[in-house]
């Protein structure tokens, strides 16, 4: 890969647009002196417990691109530029980015429905059947392995492909599957990414609190140990990155963060930010730049999806609700603007409504306040597609988790907080929720990737 002179002289520069030249900015989040480059055709498994609607939109649209029937459209890592600082725009991120290719891409998962990718494609009624038809048998070849499932974390979802015996078998069975899937399919490395269900909501407790807790409550299958943390403890011990697309507490409990930072392992945020929350975490930053008051936010949402039915239970919307409900917080910044943000009314609701299937519709009625305290409302109505927004994140958190893995990272990526409702943090460091503050963190993070790579690029001199 080679990177175009940096307008220092430097022969390993990144040339960005007009606006500014020079050296990229300092990045505070660790990288690797060099980035190695990718070796030709080295396969990446991307493995999804959990295969259902994003799951197979996901697999489905990489098919299709790879054939040429389609584009990638809100796919980051395969249509962004490189952006700088002061906006000015660079080159393609997979032109100076070690980015695996998708033609290098193996799918895998596991899901309690033992339906292949076309079946679970088609019963997900996401994608029309007339661009499934080109590509199914490259979906009928991806069949699920049997999932970690346990209906007391999920209640509106049972199914017969599922693996039995302790906590402690499941998970020893699960790494056996990561093991066995890389050396049946030659891949050099391994990416999971949850898109199972929202599980019923749990606070930290003794079991999570430490590796030495939790081990013990596997061999003990404590009944706090929910299956999303088995797949993340599995991907941990196997050095396998793991990104949640849910809000489930698993990576971020304190025993699997110091699991992480053992095993030298790259996790993520949690619960993909898609629909009504892209859209909230874009507006409240234009609120608080303008120094707009806000009284209330009233968001409400009908889904029919298998995610729609699983939040229909209480326990389950929890979960999701607290995800949902902290965004304002820290966009909003009360502490600093009691006057505007002191006491703002915050209400989120999802309804399960089967006749909608994927196309979530969200409104939102928001009370702000102009000068002198006159009141103005907005409203907006997004008709989206739930799977068709999430599946590209799940692709860009594949591609772009296993580049920060194999430049040194390690525990918590922050820098790709810009595709979570809920950022983790390394702990003493606050969330950012704010979508172009997020987007700032997340390009200077691959504007220094790709000062790596080119320099493991660039000949020695001498």
């Amino acid at each position: 890969m080679e990177g175009a002179a940096a307008a220092d002289g430097s022969a390993t520069g990144i040339e960005m647009g007009t606006a500014r030249r020079g050296p990229l900015p300092e990045v505070f989040m660790k990288v690797a002196p060099v980035l190695p480059p990718l070796r030709s055709g080295e396969k990446l498994a991307v493995l999804l417990p959990g295969m259902g609607a994003v799951a197979t939109t996901a697999i489905a649209g990489v098919e299709a691109v790879k054939a040429k029937l389609a584009q990638p459209v809100g796919c980051l890592t395969q249509l962004g530029h490189l952006v700088g600082d002061a906006g000015e725009v660079g080159p393609r991120l997979r032109d100076v980015l070690p980015l695996v290719p998708f033609d290098d891409l193996v799918f895998g998962g596991w899901d309690p429905f033992p339906d292949d990718a076309y079946q679970a494609a088609l019963r997900a009624r996401v994608l029309e059947r007339h661009h499934l038809e080109p590509i199914r048998e490259r979906l009928q070849a991806i069949k699920p392995m049997p999932a970690v499932f346990d209906k007391a974390w999920v209640r509106r979802l049972d199914g017969p492909n599922v693996k039995t015996g302790t906590l402690r078998e499941k998970a020893e069975a699960l790494q056996d599957d990561i093991k066995g899937f890389m050396r049946k399919n030659g891949c050099a490395r391994a990416v999971m990414v949850w898109t199972g269900s929202t599980e019923v909501y749990s606070e930290i407790g003794p079991a999570h609190l430490s590796m030495a807790a939790f081990e013990k409550a596997l061999d003990a299958s404590d009944p706090t140990i929910a299956p999303s943390m088995i797949y993340a403890y599995a991907a941990l011990k196997c050095g396998v990155p793991f990104m949640n697309g849910a809000p489930n507490l698993s990576q971020d409990c304190p025993a699997l963060r110091e699991l992480a930072e053992l095993q030298g392992v790259c996790t993520g945020g949690k619960d993909f930010k898609t629909g009504q929350t892209l859209m909230k975490t874009t507006i409240a930053p234009m609120l608080h730049a303008r120094m707009l008051g806000l009284e209330g936010w009233f968001s409400t949402n009908i889904l029919g999806n298998r995610d729609g039915e699983v939040l229909d239970d209480a326990d389950s919307f929890k979960t999701k609700e607290v995800s949902k409900l902290g965004v304002l917080d820290q966009i909003l910044d009360a502490d600093h603007h009691p006057e505007l943000y002191g006491d703002v009314e915050h209400k989120v609701t999802i309804h399960y409504y089967p006749p909608r299937g994927d196309n979530k519709e969200g409104w939102d009625a928001i009370d702000i306040v102009g000068w002198l305290g006159y009141p103005m409302s907005i409203k907006v109505n997004f008709q989206c597609r739930d799977s068709i927004l999430a599946a590209p994140i799940v692709v860009d958190l594949a591609l772009l988790a296993d580049l920060g893995q194999r430049a040194g990272g390690k525990g918590p990526q922050e820098w790709l907080s810009f595709f979570f409702k809920s950022p983790v943090t390394v702990p003493g460091r606050s969330q950012v929720h704010d979508l172009f503050q997020q987007q700032v963190v997340l390009h200077r993070k691959l504007r220094a990737f790709a000062e790596q790579a080119a320099s493991a690029a660039t000949p020695a001199v001498g």
